[in-house]
């Protein structure tokens, strides 16, 4: 399925109207759509206002109690999918603010318990020090002190005992020189001290691990409810269970690969030295 970024607002209200037409095409009060599909009767009414977007499975129950056609279950299904994706441009963030981007990603980290980051090319901003944090923005337009600002207060978290935290990082994501080799030594440092907090596991996977697989893009899942997906131009956000399932399993695979421990604090240890 292809799709314009610009699809992804219109498709919430697009499937919000295309539910509520079924439902009344097939005679049903939204109550009795609810006791159908074992729902609310508020639930139903949110759907078709557009006041939620249902996910992939919600829809999927909705249309089987509608005893909907193959053609129209094709076509609202794949507009579920859509209307279960986020789009948010890089562009529209610098006009923005990057700094705001820094606040809902605090957000979303609040919000979740089990976090997981694959970082195949980078160091993320959560365990980056200034220096890597300020080199990583010089391509961003305008003053980035207020990003760098958020970007360190958002660490807070990691110290949050409730919060369990898995990053996955390949070797290579931690020898890209983002700053001179005596900062980059002092990053790989810091990433050995925080794989030492209970609540943290660090993994890395070492250059040379052969792995079947591309690593394609960074990706975060936050619980098993939102997986975020990151490129040049954006990010994608994936709100639809399946798709976060996915990227729970993708990111499986990958672990499968990864030094942790003792061992991970070994590989980063050698990686510093490299570069004193």
């Amino acid at each position: 399925m292809t799709f314009e970024p610009e699809q992804l607002g219109q498709s919430r209200t697009d499937l919000a109207e295309k539910l509520r037409e079924l439902r009344k095409r097939a005679g049903l009060t939204g109550d009795r759509l609810a006791r159908r599909c074992n729902m609310s009767q508020s639930q139903i009414s949110m759907f078709e206002t557009g006041r939620k977007t249902p996910t992939l499975v919600d829809v999927e129950r909705i249309l089987r109690a509608l005893d909907a056609p193959p053609d129209l279950i094709t076509e609202i299904t794949a507009l579920a999918r859509i209307a279960n994706t986020e789009w948010q441009d890089k562009r529209s963030s610098w006009r923005r603010g990057m700094e705001k981007r820094q606040t809902e990603l605090a957000s979303l980290e609040s919000e979740a318990t089990e976090l997981r980051y694959f970082l195949p090319a980078m160091i993320t901003g959560l365990l980056a020090t200034p220096e890597y944090i300020r080199a990583s923005l010089s391509h961003t337009p305008g003053d980035p002190s207020k990003t760098v600002a958020k970007k360190l207060d958002r660490q807070a978290v990691l110290y949050d005992a409730a919060k369990t935290f898995t990053f996955l990082l390949t070797e290579q994501a931690i020898r890209w020189a983002v700053v001179p080799h005596s900062a980059l030594a002092v990053q790989i440092g810091r990433l050995m001290s925080l794989s030492h907090l209970p609540n943290i596991r660090m993994g890395v996977i070492p250059l040379g691990t052969v792995i079947s697989r591309g690593p394609m893009n960074t990706f975060t899942v936050y619980d098993d409810r939102l997986a975020t997906v990151e490129n040049f131009t954006g990010r994608m956000v994936f709100r639809d269970p399946r798709d976060v399932s996915e990227h729970l399993a993708v990111f499986t695979s990958f672990e499968r690969y990864a030094l942790f421990g003792g061992e991970a604090r070994e590989l980063l240890g050698q990686c510093a030295d490299h570069y004193r």
